[in-house]
């Protein structure tokens, strides 16, 4: 049997991770397979306090994609945060998804892209459809 597989892409923004990835576990509950898909500063946050997760580690995975700054730039500068991932993001995020495409498990039929906040990211959601 397939299993629909969902992304999630949150904002790097409080208030946007910590509900995507709950929002990932019920939908693992409910027979899902769930990648959440974060920055790579935030998936490094997220990987370390990311304690418990309820048994859902055989049906979602937490991947990163790079924002286009350096380690050592600022992400609070929210400016310079979203132009650069508005620049980097979605050739990573479209290569991201062509890979999971390519699993034999996954069609596209099976896979649907969640977005939140990210205006930029739907014209790349539409390709798939």
């Amino acid at each position: 049997m397939v299993r629909p597989h969902v992304l999630l892409l949150p904002a790097p923004a409080q208030g946007h991770v910590i509900p995507a990835t709950e929002l990932g576990q019920r939908l693992v509950k409910q027979g899902a397979k769930v990648t959440v898909i974060n920055t790579e500063a935030t998936h490094k946050v997220i990987t370390t306090n990311w304690l418990e997760n309820d048994g859902c580690e055989d049906l979602m995975q937490m991947v990163s994609i790079p924002d286009g700054l350096e380690p050592w730039e600022d992400r609070n500068e929210l400016g310079k945060l979203m132009e650069s991932m508005e620049k980097s993001m979605p050739t990573k995020l479209e290569q991201l998804i062509e890979t999971i495409l390519t699993n034999k498990m996954t069609t596209k039929s099976h896979v649907l892209l969640l977005i939140f906040g990210w205006h930029w990211l739907y014209k790349l959601q539409r390709r798939w459809k």
